[in-house]
C-alpha cells in the first residue's frame, strides 16, 4: 500500500526526523525508515492528543468530585472517556469476568483510545490516519501479542506452555507446532485487518471527495465513521479474547469445562421444559 501525502508529509520532509532516520530500515519489507517517518510523527501526535484528553478528563472528574455535584451530562472529554471506558470494560467483563477485566483493562483501554483517535483523524481532510500504515498496526499487534503471552505465563506458569502440546502427551509432536503457528498468526491478523480496513476507507474517501466535490462524500464519511468504530471494537475484542484464553486457570481447565458442559445441559433442559 503506497504512502499517502498529507500536511505531515511536508512537515516531516522539512524536519530533522527524516534526516535522523535516513540510515535505518523500516520493520516492514525493509523500506527506508524515512518512508515510515510520517506514520511515526502521526502516531506521536495521536499519543500526545490522547494524553491531553485523559488529563482534561481527569481534571474534570476531580473538579466534579470536589464540588459534590452529579456528573455533568454536557459534551466534554470526561463524558467521552466515560462512554469509551464503560463500553470496553463491559465487553471485557463479559469475556473474562470483572476481576480480570479490571486487571487488564489499562492495556485494552489504551489501545482503544489510540486506535479510535487514529482512525477518526483520517476523517479530517489533509490528515493520514496512523493506522493506515502497516508499521503502526504491527507495533500495536506485537504489544498485544507480547502482553497476553506474558500475562499467560504469569498466571499459569509452565502450564501455559504445556497446554500448547495438547491434552495427551503422545499428540505433542503434532499439536505443539500447530498451536505455536496459530499463536503467532494472531498478531498478523490483528495488524493486517486493521491496516487494510482503515487504509482502504481513507483512500476511498479521498477519491470520492476529489471526484464528487464537498457534500456528496458525506454518506461515505458516515460509512467511514462506522468502519473506524467497528475496527476499534474488533481489535480490542480479539485482544481481550486472547488475554482471556491466556489467563484462564489451566490447572483446572478440565473441571471448568465439565462444569460449563453441565450448565449448558441444564440450560438446554430448561429451554425444552419451557
Amino acid at each position: 500500500m503506497p504512502e499517502h501525502t498529507s500536511f505531515l508529509s511536508y512537515l516531516v520532509a522539512n524536519s530533522k526526523l527524516e534526516q535522523n532516520l535516513a540510515g535505518f530500515k523500516s520493520v516492514i519489507a525493509g523500506h527506508p525508515a524515512t518512508h515510515s517517518a510520517e506514520p511515526l510523527a502521526a502516531s506521536i501526535s495521536v499519543a500526545i492528543l490522547v494524553i491531553l484528553l485523559a488529563l482534561l478528563a481527569r481534571f474534570g472528574m476531580a473538579k466534579a468530585a470536589s464540588t459534590d455535584v452529579a456528573p455533568s451530562a454536557s459534551f466534554s472529554p470526561a463524558t467521552i472517556l466515560e462512554v469509551i471506558v464503560s463500553l470496553f470494560y463491559d465487553m471485557m467483563s463479559g469475556l473474562m469476568g470483572p476481576v480480570r477485566a479490571k486487571r487488564y483493562f489499562p492495556l485494552i483501554g489504551t489501545a482503544a483510545l489510540f486506535i479510535l483517535v487514529s482512525n477518526v483523524a483520517g476523517m479530517i481532510p489533509g490528515i493520514t490516519p496512523p493506522t493506515s500504515s502497516l508499521n503502526v498496526t504491527v507495533a500495536c499487534a506485537l504489544i498485544v501479542f507480547v502482553a497476553f503471552n506474558a500475562m499467560g505465563l504469569m498466571e499459569n506458569g509452565f502450564a501455559y506452555v504445556a497446554h500448547l502440546a495438547g491434552p495427551v502427551w503422545w499428540l505433542a509432536p503434532l499439536m505443539f507446532p500447530i498451536e505455536v503457528v496459530s499463536l503467532c498468526i494472531r498478531p498478523v491478523t490483528l495488524a493486517v485487518r486493521l491496516m487494510l480496513n482503515i487504509a482502504v476507507d481513507h483512500v476511498l474517501l479521498g477519491i470520492i471527495a476529489g471526484l464528487a466535490g464537498l457534500f456528496l462524500p458525506i454518506p461515505i464519511m458516515m460509512l467511514g465513521t462506522l468502519v473506524c468504530l467497528v475496527q476499534v471494537y474488533v481489535f480490542c475484542m480479539l485482544s481481550s479474547i486472547y488475554i482471556a484464553l491466556a489467563t484462564e486457570d489451566m490447572h483446572h481447565a478440565h473441571g471448568h469445562d465439565d462444569a460449563a458442559h453441565g450448565h449448558a445441559n441444564h440450560a438446554g433442559h430448561a429451554g425444552h421444559s419451557h
